[in-house]
C-alpha cells in the first residue's frame, strides 16, 4: 500500500500520498472535482506561470520587509523548480473547480511550501519553516493571484508559440505573392467569374489578413500586461503591503521580459476579465482569416480534372479508403476544423467573461483553459499548414490561362468605351452562342477588332 501522511487544513485532517508535495486542500480538490480528469488538467504554461507569480511575490515581500529573507529565499528556490517544470507531476488539478482558481492557487502554495521545507531539511507537511498560506501566499488572495497567473500564462504562450507560427505562414504567402505577382488569373465574386486579378494579389491578400490579425492580437495583449496582484480578496488590498502590487509586477517584468504593471483598477481586475475576453476575440478573428484562406486554397486546388484546379498543393497521403489514387486537401480541412474549435472556445470565454457578480468573476479557470487551447491549436495548425501545404502551392498555368481566356467578365474593360449596356449585350451574346467575347463584339458591330484587342487587356485590368 502507498505510504500516507496526515495533512491538516481549516476543515481538519486529510490523508495524502507521502511521496507527493501537495497538501490538504489539493487533496480535497482531487476528491471533490473528478470532472474531465483525463482531458482538462492545467498544462505546463499555467504551472510555470504559478511558479513565476509565487517567486515574484516572495521577492517582493522580502524587498518590502514583509517576509523573512531566509524564508523568501527558500520560496524563490522552490518556485524555480516549478518554473523549470521539474514539479509538474505535483499539479494534478482540473479546470472545473472553484471559479476563482482557489484550489490551483493553493496547490501551488502547498507544493512550493513543501519543496521549500525539503530544501531546508524539514519534514514535508510540517508547514515549518515555510507555511503555504502565511508565507507563500503572503500578500495575496486566490482572487488576485489567479488572474495574474492567467495573464502571465496567456502572454508567454502567445509570444512563445503563436506569434512565430503566424509570422512564418505570413512570410510564406508574402514570398509566394512576390513570385506570382505577374500571373494573371480570373477573379471571382459570389462564386461567379469576375474581373482579373493576379495570383500574387490573391496570395498577398492572405499575407495581409494574417498580418492584420496578428497586429490585433498584439494590441489586445497590452491589456493583459496589467495584473490584479495587490487587490487581494475584493480589490481593496487588505493584508497586502501598499507597494506589493507594483513591486511584484516589476519583479515579473524582470523575470519574463514582458512589461507587466499593476492594474489601474483592482476592483475591475478581480470582478471582470474583459482583457481576456478581448484577447480571445482577436484569436477568433485570426481563426476567421485562416478559415477563409484554407477554404480558398482547397477550392482553387479542387479537381484535379473536374474542379477549378488553378493551383496544386502537396499530396501528403492517400485520400480515400475506397477510391484508388484520390488525394484530398487534408491540411486545409484540418485548419478549418481548428478554426471551428477556436470559434467555440471564444464563445465559452465570452460567456464566462460575462459572469462577474459583485466583486468576483467565478469562471476564471475555464477562461484560461480555452484561451490557452486556442493559442496552442492555432499555432500548431499554422505551422502544419505552412510546412505541408502553403509552401508547396504552385500555379497550374495552362488551367489559369484557359479560364482567363474564356471569361465573359473581361468585357468590363469595354465599359468606358461603349457603355455598360452595350458591353452587357456582348457578354450575353457570347454566353448564348458559346462564342468568344471578341467574336460577339465584332458580330454586333459594337467595336472593331483593333479596338477590342487594345482595350481588352487582362493584365491591365489588374491595375487601377
Amino acid at each position: 500500500m502507498t505510504e500516507r501522511r496526515i495533512e491538516r487544513d481549516a476543515m481538519g485532517e486529510v490523508e495524502v500520498d507521502a511521496a507527493r508535495l501537495w497538501g490538504a486542500q489539493t487533496q480535497r480538490s482531487i476528491a471533490n472535482f473528478p470532472i474531465g480528469v483525463a482531458r482538462f488538467r492545467f498544462t505546463q504554461p499555467v504551472i510555470r506561470a504559478l511558479g513565476l507569480v509565487k517567486q515574484a511575490a516572495a521577492q517582493a515581500n522580502a524587498e518590502l520587509g514583509v517576509l523573512d529573507a531566509a524564508k523568501a529565499a527558500l520560496i524563490v528556490r522552490a518556485a524555480q523548480d516549478v518554473v523549470d517544470g521539474t514539479l509538474d507531476a505535483e499539479f494534478p488539478l482540473v479546470v472545473f473547480q472553484t471559479g476563482s482558481g482557489t484550489q490551483t492557487n493553493m496547490n501551488a502554495n502547498e507544493v512550493i511550501a513543501n519543496r521549500a521545507i525539503q530544501l531546508a531539511g524539514g519534514a514535508v507537511g510540517s508547514k515549518a519553516p515555510v507555511h503555504p498560506n502565511d508565507d507563500v501566499n503572503c500578500g495575496q488572495s486566490s482572487n488576485d493571484a489567479f488572474p495574474a497567473v492567467m495573464h502571465v500564462a496567456i502572454v508567454e504562450e502567445a509570444r512563445r508559440d503563436l506569434y512565430p507560427a503566424v509570422e512564418a505562414l505570413q512570410r510564406t504567402f508574402a514570398r509566394k505573392a512576390e513570385a506570382f505577382a505577374a500571373l494573371v488569373m480570373i477573379g471571382r465574386t459570389h462564386l461567379q467569374d469576375a474581373t482579373p486579378v493576379t495570383l500574387g494579389q490573391v496570395l498577398g491578400g492572405y499575407a495581409s489578413q494574417l498580418d492584420d490579425a496578428l497586429a490585433a492580437i498584439r494590441t489586445a495583449e497590452r491589456a493583459l500586461h496589467e495584473l490584479a496582484l495587490g487587490g487581494t480578496a475584493v480589490g481593496t488590498g487588505l493584508n497586502a503591503h501598499p507597494a506589493f502590487g507594483a513591486t511584484v509586477a516589476r519583479r515579473l517584468a524582470e523575470a519574463t521580459g514582458v512589461p507587466f504593471a499593476p492594474a489601474r483598477d483592482k476592483f475591475a481586475a478581480l470582478s471582470a476579465h474583459d482583457a481576456v475576453v478581448t484577447f480571445s476575440a482577436t484569436l477568433r478573428t485570426l481563426a476567421g482569416a485562416l478559415m477563409k484562406i484554407a477554404n480558398d486554397v482547397r477550392l482553387y486546388a479542387s479537381g484535379p480534372r473536374a474542379g477549378i484546379g488553378e493551383i496544386v498543393i502537396p499530396d501528403n497521403e492517400p485520400g480515400s479508403s475506397i477510391m484508388p489514387g484520390k488525394v484530398n486537401p487534408t491540411q486545409p480541412e484540418a485548419l478549418t476544423m481548428v478554426a471551428a474549435q477556436v470559434f467555440g472556445n471564444d464563445a465559452t470565454v465570452a460567456f464566462a467573461g460575462s459572469q462577474g457578480h459583485f466583486q468576483l468573476n467565478v469562471m476564471k479557470p475555464v477562461m484560461l483553459h480555452n484561451v490557452l487551447e486556442s493559442i496552442g491549436l492555432l499555432a500548431d495548425a499554422c505551422r502544419s499548414f505552412d510546412e505541408r501545404c502553403a509552401q508547396g502551392i504552385e500555379p497550374q498555368r495552362e488551367r489559369i490561362a484557359a479560364h482567363l481566356a474564356s471569361s465573359l467578365m473581361l468585357v468590363t474593360a469595354l465599359n468606358p468605351h461603349i457603355g455598360y449596356e452595350n458591353a452587357a449585350k456582348i457578354a450575353q451574346k457570347a454566353h448564348r452562342d458559346g462564342s468568344t467575347l471578341r467574336e460577339a463584339a465584332l458580330a454586333l458591330g459594337l467595336v472593331s477588332g483593333e479596338d477590342f484587342d487594345r482595350w481588352v487587356d487582362a493584365a491591365a485590368m489588374t491595375r487601377p
